[in-house]
């Protein structure tokens, strides 16, 4: 029997939770399959045990409760700050185990409880771009999820696609496009993987370049059309590029 480390084992109350979010995931996903089409691939990539970074694009409000619910295990996603000053909405963002975070700035107390997590073997869940896409496109990404790398070199980043929730409603201001018959969405898990924290010449890379190279991931992941800004850079003959590849961590 596989030995859980004692920092990774879960707490009652944390063991409560995801007894709740499995057996609500059994009723959840059969009914997106029929109302948006929900489509999951790449399950086989998502560790049985311990921590890693759960990285993604970000098209629509909805999508840190559909990658919630692709998983089998509990993701915890980085959430803007603004929906917790909300008080319903404060109440189910904090049961989801999810967290606050100021875009506008590097958000040392976000990153810090988000190292917390990890060093309990949790899955952290962060969108690199900061915020959703107008465009449905990947858009450049703030250096937030580099800075988790670099704090935690040894822990393994997931990326992850999500495509058509670009036109479901609810979006806020950034609004919607138009729909064209049922709406599919998909949520597409690559393998996880581990970024050099350093070139092969030896030179320490940025929190910015880190940050790349997990863009560049995630949009090997998506269709073209919405690779956006990272559609030529997946060409470029760079090192990331070359190592994008390596390392890859096994699922348990």
């Amino acid at each position: 029997m596989e030995q859980i480390p004692p920092a990774w084992r879960l707490s009652r109350c944390r063991k409560i939770k995801t007894l709740i979010f499995r057996t609500a995931r059994v009723f959840v996903v059969p009914l997106l399959r029929v109302l948006i089409r929900f489509r999951i691939e790449g399950l086989e990539h998502v560790p049985r045990i311990g921590p890693a970074i759960v990285a993604a694009n970000h098209l629509h409000n909805a999508d840190p409760v559909l990658i919630i619910a692709a998983f089998t295990r509990p993701v915890l996603f980085m959430a803007k700050k603004e929906l917790f000053s909300v008080p319903v909405i404060r109440w189910f963002v904090r049961q989801s185990g999810a967290f606050p975070v100021d875009r506008g700035r590097a958000d040392r107390q976000a990153l810090r409880h988000a190292e917390k997590l990890l060093s309990e073997g949790m899955l952290v869940g962060i969108f690199p771009e900061g915020t959703r896409s107008r465009t449905a496109e990947l858009q450049p990404a703030h250096p937030g999820v580099g800075l988790l790398i670099r704090r935690h070199p040894d822990v393994p980043v997931i990326p992850v696609a999500i495509w058509g929730t670009e036109v479901l409603p609810f979006n806020g201001a950034k609004g919607r496009r138009p729909l064209r018959g049922w709406p599919r969405v998909t949520v597409r898990i690559g393998a996880p993987m581990h970024v050099s924290l350093r070139t092969a010449d030896g030179r320490e890379r940025s929190a910015e370049e880190l940050a790349d190279e997990v863009m560049r991931a995630i949009a090997r992941l998506l269709p073209e059309s919405y690779r956006g800004v990272y559609r030529t850079r997946l060409t470029e003959p760079t090192e990331a590029h070359d190592r994008m590849t390596a390392a890859v961590v096994e699922p348990s």
